[in-house]
């Protein structure tokens, strides 16, 4: 098997599982219990908070977990909006968003919430002109994603964080594809909320954080409140009982991706560009999505054209490689990728995308195989189309 679908998930690390093995036997203890066995979790929480803090040059106490990438988006936005109603009800965001932002979104906008959503360019990036041009007096909340979880595209944080910060809107980023591959400083980049998901960098899933910065009140007037409701955990902000093995796990693997960020990155680019190069060069009537140097360092997305995303997948997993479309056919939709309808596909050039995410893992042996599977597939494929056919005739004319 060859695994190019680590957007999607990771392989959870094996120092990660031997790190999480204790808190599912012998130290299984309720973390919210006042004896001994209780406080070892409580303690080993407190511990992975520090760890997940230091990743991003954050406190300790404005970690929250959670269990996922989607509640921390749902938390941050659902949470800007009641606590800044005294100032207004208008968010600017993306069209390129995860659907955990856009869904939340329109959420809002169904109870009396303005969402403006911002244009990219055709490598997905976002106009930081356009966005403060987006700001009104009533805007509570700017959320921009990181980096793009379909095309890889990094945006302007930096410059989104300054903008935010000088018109005193809250700017609250989801960084689930960003964290642990690329360096992240909140405070450099003047961000007040971050969503992160530990299975997207070798960590379990169903364990995620929201950072949160502690002076939002007292700058901005904002009341961030909990989102679960029936519990003190989480300093009364996230009711629950906490998952010590996951957050155990997830520490353990903020912990692995600090330690090898740079090298990972260095490999991850490598082989990225390799296989872009070579796709480019031997597959014709093909194009890279995304920015091609603002991107994360493992993201390969690339659209064919005259054929189906869904088809390509299959074939290539019947031959061992997964993957992923830029079409959401996967989830029971027949309509393309909104993403890549934002940078400017049309409906079959978006329908035709595959998205290939590297680890460090992944080999040039390997992706000389996936280039050979493609070049037979999608020529394959090409051959049964009737799209394809008629372009081919037109070019003889």
């Amino acid at each position: 098997m060859i695994y190019l679908d680590n957007a999607a998930t990771t392989r959870t690390a094996p120092e990660v599982v031997e790190a999480m093995l204790p808190y599912f036997g012998e130290l299984y203890g309720n973390p919210s219990a006042i004896y001994s066995l209780g406080s070892t979790g409580k303690k080993a929480i407190g511990e992975a908070r520090r760890t997940i803090a230091g990743a991003i040059g954050a406190k300790q106490e404005e970690i929250y977990f959670t269990s996922g990438g989607t509640e921390a988006d749902n938390w941050a936005i659902k949470a800007a909006a009641e606590g800044c109603t005294g100032k207004g009800k208008h968010i600017v965001t993306t069209k390129i968003e995860h659907h955990a932002v856009l869904h939340t979104c329109a959420y809002l906008e169904k109870r009396g919430y303005e969402v403006t959503y911002l244009e990219v360019d055709g490598d997905g990036l976002v106009d930081p002109q356009a966005l403060e041009a987006a700001i009104r007096p009533d805007t509570i909340l700017i959320s921009v994603m990181f980096a793009n979880n379909e095309i890889g595209t990094i945006e302007p944080n930096r410059e989104i964080g300054a903008i935010a910060r000088e018109h005193g809107v809250l700017f609250h980023t989801d960084a689930v594809q960003a964290f642990g591959q690329v360096p992240i400083d909140v405070e450099e980049m003047n961000i007040d909320m971050l969503s992160a998901s530990a299975h997207k960098l070798n960590g379990p899933k169903g364990v995620g954080m929201l950072y949160i910065r502690s002076d939002v009140k007292s700058r901005l007037g904002a009341q961030i409140r909990s989102f679960m409701h029936g519990g003190a955990q989480e300093r009364s902000m996230r009711a629950g009982t906490e998952n010590v093995p996951g957050i155990v796990g997830f520490a353990a693997a903020v912990r692995r991706a600090l330690g090898l960020m740079e090298e990972k990155a260095e490999k991850e680019r490598e082989l990225r560009d390799y296989l872009i190069r070579r796709i480019e060069g031997e597959i014709p009537y093909c194009r890279l999505n995304g920015h091609r140097e603002k991107r994360l360092p493992g993201n390969v997305n690339i659209s064919f054209r005259f054929i189906e995303g869904e088809s390509l997948l299959i074939m290539l997993d019947m031959r061992g490689v997964c993957a992923s479309s830029g079409s959401a056919c996967t989830s029971g939709s027949l309509d393309p990728s909104h993403v890549l309808l934002a940078i400017g596909l049309k409906h079959e050039e978006a329908h035709g995308s595959l998205r290939m995410s590297l680890s460090e893992e992944n080999t040039m042996e390997e992706l000389d195989q996936v280039v050979g599977h493609l070049k037979e597939i999608v020529q394959r494929l090409r051959d049964m189309s009737p799209l394809y056919e008629d372009f081919v005739k037109s070019r003889k004319e």
